[in-house]
């Protein structure tokens, strides 16, 4: 069984990790733990009409966010990698600076320490110079930002086809493969 990572931080766009949490659902041997911010479950509700106990179906094991001695905060603790979706400047900037006072922070540290794969969709526009320079210090370390853009070449019909097919290429990093996601084709 293969585990994956799903942060969910107090940015807007929280569609992208609970739309991660739907799609893993239906991938086999794929187990998901989630860690959702106490901002996020502001934004979940101002967002969406879920509840704690909904994130809590949909993901495998759901973690305290402030549990630090959890599993996902040890590197012995083998995971594929983690996707934050969406990812704050805030939780941006605590991975940027290693500064680890919560499991979200944490298990993001231990992906880059352990080389694993780490994924930030980082929502927040326009940028200024200090959030360039976090997502560039995330980048040498081995993080991979991925700020959630749509992609019109698919000729999405929805708002919901969009935040699929984005979630889907944020899961391809972890070569997890999304049935019925359309690609890019030749000719």
């Amino acid at each position: 069984m293969k585990r994956i990572i799903i942060g969910i931080s107090g940015a807007s766009g929280a569609i992208y990790g609970i739309r991660a949490l739907e799609l893993l659902r239906e991938v086999p041997d794929v187990e998901t733990h989630a860690v959702v911010s106490p901002s996020a479950m502001g934004t979940i509700g101002e967002e969406t009409d879920l509840t704690r106990d909904d994130l809590k179906r949909l993901a495998d094991v759901l973690h305290d966010f402030y549990d630090v001695g959890a599993s996902l905060a040890s590197g012995s603790y083998r995971t594929m990698g983690m996707l934050v979706a969406p990812c704050s400047i805030k939780t941006l900037s605590g991975i940027a600076n290693s500064y680890c006072d919560s499991l979200m922070v944490r298990a993001a540290d231990v992906c880059l320490k352990e080389r694993r794969r780490l994924v930030l969709m980082v929502r927040e526009t326009p940028l200024h110079a200090g959030h360039l320079d976090l997502m560039s210090r995330v980048t040498v370390a081995g993080g991979v930002v991925m700020p959630p853009v749509p992609a019109f070449y698919v000729k999405p019909a929805s708002l919901d086809e969009m935040v699929t097919h984005t979630v889907a290429r944020a899961l391809d990093l972890f070569d997890i493969e999304v049935p019925g996601i359309s690609r890019w084709k030749d000719g």
